[in-house]
């Protein structure tokens, strides 16, 4: 096992890593930059590094200060968390070159779960369904406007090298894919490096469903469960929940054991998240998360694993303690991401926490690293916690989550609970009836949700 491990993140699932590390026995690094130098993960951490200033790309996203880091404090391994190099392939080759090991799945499988069509091939090749789609990346209007013909409007144009809802365009028509094709290479092109598009059949009223799957390096694989991140605003997932109230289980049998198949057909290590969209009773594969998830919570809630443990294990050579058989699932969980914005106009509301007090009680877990007193800086994205309940049901949990809400304070900044307390009383969402353009319509007042 690991005696030091560098922690290349902040926030929340800095502290959610330090912890494990800590009741693993593992001497943690934290690396900030000096906009966090009084965060909470640096204060508990072992040792600290400061690595730049608060810009991102000079601290976080900065592998060779990362690097020179980890060397000086004599780390063994490097978890990367999720957001900034999570999901880098020439980061993790550089860990792996510079004999560190890296706490996730390998470069290669990174690399290629990073290229959007790529990743649909090797997956529709693995056995798993795709959406309707363009064979590879579209090159220019005319090529676009045979693809989308051929599948049938409306269709999707996505970002090939991309995620997260950028480089991401809908069109219903031929004259409407012209401006949707170019400003989807446009915003490919900003975000990603890469103005490579591929165009999909889109759907009108699926859900998001994610699989979450646990892979060792001795053939090994298991899956923990879906959940249903079909709650989004822009893309951006604001409200998870495992089990998926649309699935039955029969489907959520299928659809878990053929994920363990592919995912062995590949040779994936560690963590992973197999994303499907699923309309109609059908699943449909669109992408592989290579890395932690945000809402990995809630399936530690409903299978009683710890999965940054088992990600540690998996890294230094230990094989998977259980088999399939033995994974048991009990109850509902529901996470709320609690975001520093203005819950109506949504910007940002960085700022000095005055009174915090978080909600507790049986079921209840907050994943923050807040505190009274600390300043919230606005160079990052602005989850500042996630709130996580668990039932014995989905009922259960619901009124937990009510509860819970309702207990949490956090003075001194806006914050996004108030749309939280909002969902909770709308009846789509209580009864478990929505879909992924449900959330968005409902914030934009286009329909109140309960039609």
């Amino acid at each position: 096992m690991f005696e030091k491990v560098l922690i290349a993140n902040r926030g929340e699932i800095a502290l959610r890593i330090l912890r494990a590390c800590r009741e693993m026995g593992i001497q943690t690094v934290a690396v900030h930059s000096t906009a966090d130098t009084d965060a909470m993960h640096v204060r508990l951490a072992d040792e600290t590094v400061c690595i730049g200033p608060p810009p991102a790309k000079q601290s976080y996203l900065n592998a060779t200060a990362i690097l020179s880091a980890a060397t000086i404090a004599g780390a063994d391994a490097i978890h990367p968390g999720y957001g900034f190099l999570a999901e880098n392939a020439d980061f993790a080759a550089m860990v792996e070159e510079h004999e560190f090991t890296f706490i996730g799945p390998s470069p290669e499988h990174i690399r290629l779960m990073g290229d959007k069509i790529a990743a649909k091939q090797a997956m529709q090749d693995a056995g798993l369904p795709v959406v309707p789609g363009s064979d590879g990346p579209v090159a220019d209007i005319e090529a676009a406007r045979a693809a989308a013909r051929d599948i049938g409007y409306p269709v999707l144009i996505k970002a090939s090298a991309g995620g997260g809802g950028r480089g991401m365009k809908v069109a219903k028509n031929d004259k409407a894919l012209g401006e949707a094709f170019t400003l989807a290479r446009a915003e490919a092109k900003a975000a990603f490096g890469s103005d490579l598009v591929y165009i999909e059949k889109f759907l009108a009223t699926p859900r998001h469903i994610e699989v979450q799957v646990l892979a060792d390096n001795h053939g090994a694989v298991v899956h923990l469960g879906e959940r249903d991140c079909s709650l989004q605003r822009r893309h951006q997932k604001l409200v998870e929940e495992a089990p998926s109230p649309a699935l039955n289980a029969e489907q959520r049998r299928d659809i878990g054991a053929r994920v363990v198949e592919a995912v062995k057909k590949i040779g994936y290590r560690n963590v992973g998240t197999a994303e499907f969209l699923f309309d109609g009773g059908e699943f449909y594969f669109i992408e592989m998360n290579t890395r932690l998830q945000v809402e990995h919570p809630v399936t530690e809630m409903i299978c009683g694993l710890d999965l940054v443990r088992e990600m540690i294990r998996v890294a230094a050579g230990a094989p998977l303690g259980f088999g399939q058989s033995e994974i048991e699932f009990a109850g509902h969980a529901i996470e709320c991401r609690i975001n520093a914005e203005n819950p109506e106009t949504f910007q940002p509301s960085p700022g000095t926490i005055g009174a915090y007090h978080a909600p507790g009680g049986l079921g209840v877990r907050v994943d923050s690293g807040l505190f009274s007193g600390y300043t919230v800086p606005p160079h990052y994205d602005s989850m500042i916690a996630k709130l996580i309940v668990h039932g014995t049901n989905r009922n259960e949990c619901l009124m937990r989550l009510k509860r819970a809400l309702g207990e949490y304070v956090i003075d001194g900044l806006e914050t996004s609970i108030p749309l939280h307390l909002r969902l909770i009383n709308e009846a789509k969402f209580v009864n478990g009836d929505y879909d992924i353009h449900w959330l968005e319509a409902l914030i934009a007042g286009g329909r109140r949700g309960n039609d």
